[in-house]
């Protein structure tokens, strides 16, 4: 059903998504396609869907620049160029995640049930903000190094101890998996500071949107687990908005 749901930056915001995000989330027809889902979230949706549809396109027109001039302020030589898109499929869980196109540009993907579940204009410019932060502190690379290196590792003892081709792929593959989830509790960290920054500058206030992660099931505090307790999050943006002014 047309184009990709795909957000432009603020000065060519299409206004008159609202009403197509409004019938998406009550038919389920196809507006876009995305990658598979990474954190979910919970999964009850507010009753007043257009509200949560234009809470979503006001807080893209003022998150996403004040995250393109954090990024090129923090950073040099990638893309600042964030695009929003949303994801529409059927079926799939709140949630929102940032990934990279074949040209390293940053894409930040929300489902639909995100958009409606989302309580408040906070939470939403709380997420885009953490979302873009793993952009502006590259976690995706980050990410990619230490499973190779952990893959390598793995591999290597495997090999060095006379085990068979089969089993030194299958090390390799246990090594990339514990590389990448080593440091992806600090990731989140990351992420969850620096967004609270992105979203007090582009004048929300991260303490209220944090209120998001008492509504999602606390992932405890797992060995090689990928995002921290909920509480420990909450604690941080509070901590960080402290030091904050305008």
């Amino acid at each position: 059903m047309g184009p990709p749901a795909t957000f432009a930056p603020p000065r060519r915001l299409w206004r008159g998504l609202v009403a197509v995000l409004t019938l998406a989330a009550l038919t389920g027809c196809e507006l876009s396609t995305a990658s598979a889902p990474t954190v979910p979230t919970s999964a009850a949706p507010t009753s007043d869907v257009g509200r949560a549809a234009q809470n979503f396109i006001d807080v893209v027109e003022r998150v996403e620049p004040v995250a393109e001039r954090v990024c090129r302020q923090q950073t040099s030589g990638i893309n600042c160029d964030f695009r929003i898109a949303v994801d529409d499929r059927a079926g799939v869980p709140p949630n929102a995640f940032q990934t990279l196109d074949n040209r390293d540009r940053p894409i930040i993907i929300f489902t639909l049930p995100l958009i409606a579940d989302a309580r408040n204009a906070d939470e939403l410019a709380f997420i885009l903000g953490h979302e873009a932060a793993h952009h502006i502190r590259g976690h995706i690379p980050r990410s990619e190094v230490n499973a190779q290196l952990g893959a390598l590792v793995l591999a290597g003892l495997a090999q060095a101890a006379g085990q068979s081709i089969e089993a030194v792929n299958e090390a390799a593959r246990v090594g990339a998996t514990v590389g990448a989830r080593s440091f992806a509790k600090e990731f989140e960290l990351e992420a969850d500071a620096l967004g609270t920054r992105i979203a007090f500058d582009a004048g929300y206030d991260p303490v209220r949107g944090s209120q998001f992660f008492a509504r999602i099931p606390d992932p405890g505090d797992r060995f090689l687990g990928t995002h921290p307790p909920n509480d420990e999050r909450q604690a941080l943006v509070r901590r960080t908005a402290a030091t904050l002014t305008r």
